[in-house]
Order: structure tokens, then sequence, then C-alpha cells
């Protein structure tokens, strides 16, 4: 038995949940997500709230309980609140400044990096060394939160480079004379 999968995800109040065969489409106040489900479990909504169980007891059916009971979950969740990451950027002359719908990074390179910012997701900066990625799909706001801290992880000497807000970056004691 899945300790995940036996919990029904609760819709909360402004969400609409269809389900059509193995598609399923959610509706909210930050717009409309659909997910396609494995075809080893079924979702049935009743009462606000929607349960997932598998087909059958093979190994496949149950591993895919719980995931699809999550995916469900996070469809839900991000078209009722949302997803954000927190980026920061550390070092001297690092920098990010949102300008229409580019993200222009001076991250040190003989050039400024441009990434444009896709329609599905909303990117702030609050301050020119913080960035923060925002949006209804939570794949495709961690996705996009990776793709920026891809142009300069943070190394472990120093510390500079883009990292989470959440992460800690093992620094390393450098050379001894």
């Amino acid at each position: 038995m899945s300790r995940v999968g036996k919990n029904p995800v609760v819709i909360p109040q402004g969400v609409d949940l269809q389900v059509a065969g193995q598609t399923v489409t959610a509706k909210g106040k930050l717009g409309q997500l659909s997910m396609s489900v494995n075809p080893d479990v079924t979702i049935a909504v009743e009462g606000g709230k929607a349960t997932v169980t598998p087909i059958g007891t093979s190994q496949r059916a149950r591993t895919q309980w719980g995931t699809a009971r999550n995916r469900l979950n996070a469809l839900v969740r991000g078209v009722s609140e949302g997803y954000s990451k927190a980026l920061e950027i550390n070092g001297v002359g690092y920098r990010a400044a949102v300008q229409g719908k580019v993200l222009t990074l001076q991250l040190g390179y003989s050039h400024d990096v441009v990434f444009p910012i896709p329609d599905d997701v909303k990117i702030v900066c609050e301050r020119p060394t913080a960035i923060n990625v925002s949006g209804a799909d939570k794949q495709r706001v961690g996705e996009i939160a990776a793709k920026i801290r891809s142009y300069r992880p943070p190394e472990p000497y120093k510390g500079k480079g883009i990292k989470y807000a959440t992460e800690t970056v093992l620094r390393k004691e450098g050379k001894k004379k």
C-alpha cells in the first residue's frame, strides 16, 4: 500500500478539476494546467476531493499510485497558489535586471547573459542580487530556475555565482603556504 497514494487531494475553492479518460485538467485563478495520467491508475473526483486508486496489484500500478497522486496535488496547488523559487547572486559586480520580457545577467563574463522570459513563468528582481521565479507549473518553474543557475553555478572557494536561496555551498579552505 502506498502511504502517499492513500491520501486524497483536497480541491480548494475556486479550482475546477475535470477528468476525461487519462487526462486531468485543472482551472484556477493562476491559469489552466493539464496532465496525462498513467493507465495503471484511475482518478475520481467527489465532494471536493480527488482520490487516486491503482488498477490491479502489479508492482507498476503500485509505484504509479503515489506518483500520480503527488503530480495531481502539484497541479491543483499550482493553479490555486502557484510555485516560486528564489535565487541569490554572490560576487563582486554580479547583478541581474529584468527589462521587459528579458532577464539580463552580468556574471563576470565579457558579455551580458540575456535570458528571454517565457510566457508561462514570471521573473522578478527585487534587488540586483535576488531573482524570484514564479509560475503555476512546478516542473517548469524548477526548470527555468535551474537554467538560470547553470549560467554561473556557485564555486566552492569564494562562493561566487548563482545559488538557490535555500542552498548551502560547501566551502573549501584553499591553498596554504
